[in-house]
């Protein structure tokens, strides 16, 4: 019999990501937060469209992510989309700053989920699609669709 704890649940999808950029790899990472946000996060209200991951002083950064202040907090409530701090291995890390330093390669979250219990992100190495690229794409998934259907029947 598995746990709640023990499975994965996910918080929030950033869909635009796989459609605007090709991924290269992919990376699980620890999030710090704050004691509202997770409660917020539990809620599911959080939103990664135009985030993005920094590397700055030997530490991955999490910009732009918005996470609905909580509706039964006090004072003490959190910024919505303040930085984050991520937490990766030291080896991953070293390998993300040599990747990123590369011409065209930026980090992005492509999800937020619950594992165990506590907060990931899973954080993306991509490349920018050109708009003919996302043609080509848009063009294969209805072609597959077209093929399946032909089979159905």
């Amino acid at each position: 019999m598995i746990k709640d704890s023990d499975e994965e649940r996910d918080i929030t999808v950033n869909r635009k990501a796989r459609h605007e950029y090709t991924i290269i790899q992919t990376y699980e990472a620890g999030i710090v937060l704050q004691g509202t946000e997770v409660k917020s996060l539990r809620m599911a209200k959080a939103n990664l469209v135009d985030s993005y991951a920094i590397v700055k002083d030997g530490e991955v950064w999490l910009v732009g992510t918005h996470i609905s202040i909580y509706d039964q907090g006090s004072i003490n409530n959190h910024e919505p989309t303040r930085t984050r701090k991520l937490l990766l291995n030291k080896n991953e890390i070293r390998k993300l700053i040599g990747k990123v330093k590369e011409k065209g390669l930026t980090l992005i979250p492509l999800r937020l989920y619950f594992k165990n219990g506590k907060v990931k992100v899973e954080l993306a190495l991509v490349k920018g699609k050109k708009s003919y690229d996302k043609r080509e794409a848009i063009a294969k998934k209805d072609f597959q669709r077209d093929q399946e259907r032909k089979i159905k029947y």
